[in-house]
């Protein structure tokens, strides 16, 4: 998480919640559109936090052991995660 943002406990809760809700939104007949607009929304939300990772691993060293080339392959996913996202809510299947 960015130090520039507050609260990060919280903030990481809150994008959890989001994404269970999108989640289920995407499962509900109806709700697929929006569940689409609040998960692409959320990708690109937390893209800065995944950047601010590759960028400051040292930072995170204790507590996380992940080698550091895959926190910058992971990066190119967040694009593969909304195509699923919009294929995945694609309502006219």
């Amino acid at each position: 998480m960015p130090p520039q943002l507050p609260a990060h406990r919280e903030l990481v809760l809150l994008s959890g919640a989001v994404e269970v809700a999108g989640g289920l939104g995407v499962l509900t007949p109806g709700l697929e559109k929006p569940a689409r607009w609040g998960l692409i929304a959320l990708l690109l939300a937390v893209f800065p936090a995944n950047v601010h990772m590759a960028l400051s691993p040292a930072e995170h060293e204790g507590r996380l052991a992940i080698q550091r080339w895959l926190l910058w392959a992971r990066l190119p996913f967040q694009a593969v995660f909304i195509v699923w996202v919009v294929r995945a809510t694609e309502t006219d299947r």
